[in-house]
């Protein structure tokens, strides 16, 4: 589980074998995503994707648009990227603000975050590498409020990693926006199993 790297088009269900089992899917998904959503500071979410997050998305999508072979080839090659490779945790990480205002006026000072996010794993950090399908920082220096991120690991890092109980740090070291949330072990837990060892 959380090994396979590449979602093809033999893991899409037709649209009618999806229906019959996409509330069982939903709830399945909610219990795995619980252990792999991490609140960095007041408005950012950290959302560790892998083979079954990446899937299900695709579905949902598939399921909304009813776009056929065409969505479903544009989707794999959307989505595909932000299943983790085996060595390293892929995130989306979102700054959820209510308030537009606040919200307008925090991504306007947020340039360049995207590339500010780390992993600490006491001697070792691992900084976010950002997903290049697009710019996720504007000309005038306004941040999106999703972000798409890599973290690569090395064989070492992973073993420390995967150590039961390691203490692991998700940060974000923006100028702007500085916090840092220990990751607690459940979620460390789920997150070991995205890599190969």
């Amino acid at each position: 589980m959380g090994t396979k790297t590449e979602i093809t088009p033999d893991d899409i269900l037709a649209p009618d074998a999806y229906e019959a089992v996409r509330a069982s899917k939903r709830s399945e998904m909610v219990g795995k995503k619980k252990n792999r959503r991490l609140h960095v500071g007041p408005d950012a979410t950290f959302y560790f994707e892998n083979f079954d997050t990446i899937l299900y998305q695709i579905q949902e999508m598939l399921r909304v648009e009813k776009g056929g072979g065409a969505q479903l080839a544009d989707e794999l090659e959307a989505y595909n990227p932000l299943v983790p490779n085996g060595q390293e945790l892929v995130a989306t990480v979102m700054f959820e603000i209510d308030d537009p205002d606040r919200r307008a006026q925090l991504l306007g000072v947020l340039g360049g975050v995207e590339e500010m996010m780390t992993i600490d794993l006491g001697d070792d950090v691992i900084t976010s590498d950002p997903e290049s399908d697009v710019d996720r920082t504007n000309a005038a220096g306004k941040a999106s409020s999703v972000q798409f991120v890599h973290f690569k690991f090395t064989a070492d890092q992973i073993q420390k990693f995967c150590a039961p109980d390691a203490r692991v740090l998700v940060g974000i070291n923006h100028p702007q926006y500085g916090h840092m949330t220990v990751v607690p072990e459940e979620i460390r837990a789920a997150l070991a199993g995205d890599f190969h060892k």
